[in-house]
């Protein structure tokens, strides 16, 4: 029997047409009618992970958006397909799954200020000020997002008087790079009716000066303050966020996000296009918050040929490390008495979360430090009676984590939701906030890995950009693009090509429960894939992140000619 028959064989292939002419009887397999079929891929430098390996092909036969069979290029001769598309030698990936990113707020940035990656004040001040001369609405809110003090030579937080200088007559309102602190001006404040006398919130600051005045900076659960007066984006706009956005994810690769934070009325929106064949890649919704989650009665599952689903919730333990946010077990390393901020307790989380699984949904718990880590892994203990719930519970970044805590996610059957660019981004910055040996426990996908965690990889953007292959590439190599440092961050915690593809794929999938139709080529799966412009597992590890997406096939359909 032929090695190319035992191949089809493992994959479920079991056609009468290709068993005859596996086995040699080549009159008998000529008697036999070809299967119709929608669609052959052929020509492919193909890779999937199948069976927690990886497996390559040449071809996929396609039918009604689902992959029939796969296998070499012979499988050909078996089907009467009504398209055959020859990629001429060109790498085919199962598509790529973004597991956290927030799709309105990349749709957003696009159509407001983006100062990502800007590496002063004074440029940052520029880039406002000349987007302010271009806004033809002399009243409107300047609203933009993506500063990062970190990176100005500056490096301290910016206040209302340095956007005074530059709009004082139009209230500002400008989100931090990972969305968990705002930078306002006077006129934002006053609008917001913040005063010295405005107490902060629970699990938020408002930063002071020294006579306890408002500097102009909002971390986490105060940003609502200022948000709050801002009026909405009309229906007809977040729509077209959502919309906008979810096609340049499918420009680079993505097939599937898990949309952290997602409104009633953007479950509404996503549903509506799908029904109008507008959304062109797939989305697992995580329902905004407690508020959101008691307007459904349960989960969404399979909507629209499985483009849309609500699977869990998202909540939030504390903030972020670069805006020392973050809840840490002791001090910040760099910041004398400050230990982040805490959005509850044990006790409130596991509510939360029982509340969650009372509707037959997951809870994905935002914890970013090494005591929000810890608390919520204790409220899912708590919630489950230390016994793993049964549901795809995740907690979001899992950034800091204690050593200790770390088998805990095991035991709990908790996924650890990663985004490999952190690290390279935070690279700068996280060992001053932590220390030597907190951040043996800070982006340890390795270590999750060897302990048994499961592990869902994504880029977290817009707070990272959504460019697919950077976060790959950063898993890989845990360098920045620059190529620093040489060898890696901590470069025992990088993983390899082929854990790095599985946890952008079919880990990822896994971790809402879509296994079993996305996240690798196989027999009775939807036929997401992507067609890149070289191999992956086998150019030089600093080309990955070079990698250009060429083509984007979502259910069998090529995404560029449905838009």
């Amino acid at each position: 029997m032929s090695i190319r028959f035992c191949f089809l064989r493992r994959l479920g292939v079991a056609l009468s047409v290709l068993i005859l002419a596996a086995c040699g009887n080549s009159d008998d397999a000529a008697t036999v009618a070809k299967a119709p079929a929608d669609l052959a891929i052929t020509g492919a430098n193909g890779y999937t992970m199948a069976d927690g390996a990886l497996s390559q092909f040449d071809t996929m036969v396609i039918t009604k958006g689902r992959i029939v069979a796969i296998g070499d290029a012979d499988l050909l001769e078996g089907y009467a397909a009504e398209r055959v598309v020859d990629v001429a030698g060109e790498t085919i990936l199962p598509g790529l799954i973004d597991a956290h990113g927030h799709v309105s707020s990349l749709g957003q940035l696009r159509a407001n200020l983006d100062l990502a990656g800007i590496d002063s004040l004074d440029a940052t001040l520029s880039r406002i000020s000349a987007y302010v001369r271009e806004q033809p609405d002399s009243t409107a809110w300047v609203l933009g997002r993506g500063w990062n003090q970190v990176l100005w030579t500056e490096n301290r937080f910016p206040t209302a008087a340095d956007l005074d200088s530059i709009v004082a007559d139009r209230p500002v309102f400008l989100n931090r790079i990972d969305g968990h602190a705002a930078w306002a001006n006077t006129a934002a404040l006053e609008l917001a009716g913040i005063t010295r006398d405005t107490p902060n919130p629970v699990g938020g600051e408002i930063v002071r000066d020294a006579n306890g005045d408002a500097t102009g900076v909002l971390i986490d659960t105060a940003m609502p303050l200022v948000a709050r007066v801002i009026l909405p984006p009309s229906r007809d706009d977040q729509r077209n966020f959502l919309k906008n956005a979810m096609y340049e994810l499918a420009s680079l690769g993505v097939t599937g996000v898990h949309d952290a934070g997602t409104t009633a009325l953007e479950v509404a929106l996503y549903k509506e296009l799908a029904d109008a064949d507008e959304m062109p890649i797939r989305v697992s919704a995580m329902l905004a918050g407690t508020p959101t989650l008691a307007e459904f009665d349960g989960p969404i599952r399979g909507y629209a040929r499985d483009l849309f689903e609500v699977t869990s919730v998202k909540l939030y333990a504390d903030g972020a490390l670069g805006s020392r946010g973050a809840a840490m077990i002791k001090e910040y390393s760099d910041d004398s008495g400050n230990l982040g901020l805490m959005r509850g307790d044990t006790a409130k989380f596991t509510a939360q979360i029982k509340a969650a699984h009372a509707k037959g949904l997951a809870a994905n718990v935002h914890a970013i430090g090494d005591r929000a880590n810890r608390i919520v892994l204790d409220a899912f203990a708590a919630a489950s009676d230390g016994k793993p719930s049964g549901f795809n519970d995740r907690i979001e970044h899992a950034q800091i984590v204690a050593l200790e805590d770390i088998p805990r996610f095991a035991e709990l059957n908790i996924v650890a939701s990663m985004q490999p660019t952190h690290a390279t981004s935070d690279k700068n910055m996280a060992e001053d906030r932590v220390g030597p040996e907190r951040i043996l426990g800070g982006y340890a996908w390795r270590r999750m890995l060897d302990a048994g965690v499961r592990v869902a990889a994504g880029s977290d953007f817009p707070v990272e950009k959504p460019e697919m292959f950077d976060g790959l590439y950063a898993a890989v190599s845990r360098m920045g693009k620059d190529g620093e440092p040489v060898g890696g961050w901590y470069p025992d915690q990088a993983l390899t090509r082929e854990e790095t593809l599985a946890a952008f794929t079919i880990w990822a999938a896994d971790s809402v429960g879509q296994a079993d139709r996305i996240g690798s080529l196989e027999p009775g799966k939807w036929a997401d894939f992507i067609v890149i412009d070289r191999d992956y597992f086998e150019i030089p590890v600093e080309e990955i992140w070079q990698i250009a997406v060429l083509q984007t096939w979502v259910g069998g359909r090529e995404i560029a000619a449905v838009k």
